[in-house]
């Protein structure tokens, strides 16, 4: 099997692999920059390459992101609203969450946020905080109003219960 075999089966759902994962299959950095010069492989990111011939999908942006961020990242706070669409966000804002300081650069309005303490939760194959955690600290950038919205829509489509929408609705009226 050859090593771009290997680096294709071992994609992600958004069809993303890091270099990291790829040294792991015996792909050095040097190799996927000819793989990306022959057009096997996209470089979409510091150290995070796309198959091309991976279909477009929604949540992409996303994944792409929390891809570039590093190892441990997930989606936050209004990213996750946004991901689900369950209120109007900012969309030139991307929240990352990050186990660890970097220093990498994600580009303008990528906010990166410093917490271990998020068990993720996968939505649409995209790592991210649990629902009703994202909107409690979405409060501050969306407002207490699209908030609750928010809130309304996801215990409507069932991903957050009843006493995570009163916590939420406590915190809104306590701003």
């Amino acid at each position: 099997m050859a090593k771009i075999d290997k680096i294709y089966a071992a994609v992600d759902d958004f069809g993303l692999i890091t270099s990291s994962e790829a040294a792991e299959l015996g792909m050095s950095n040097a190799e996927m920059v000819q793989q990306a010069a022959m057009g096997k492989l996209e470089r979409v990111g510091r150290g995070v390459y796309r198959m091309p011939i991976w279909p477009s999908q929604k949540g992409a942006p996303y994944a792409i992101a929390v891809k570039c961020a590093g190892k441990g990242a997930l989606l936050y706070g209004e990213s996750v609203i946004a991901l689900l669409e369950l209120a109007p966000t900012d969309p030139t804002k991307l929240w990352i969450a990050i186990p660890k300081r970097t220093r990498r650069n994600l580009g303008p309005g990528t906010h990166l946020v410093q917490t271990s303490s998020i068990s993720p939760i996968w939505i649409e194959g995209v790592p991210c905080q649990p629902v009703a955690e994202a909107i409690s600290s979405a409060i501050a950038t969306i407002g207490p109003q699209r908030a609750i919205q928010a809130a309304r829509e996801a215990l409507r489509q069932g991903l957050i219960s009843k006493p995570e929408m009163t916590e939420i609705e406590k915190r809104c009226k306590n701003l």
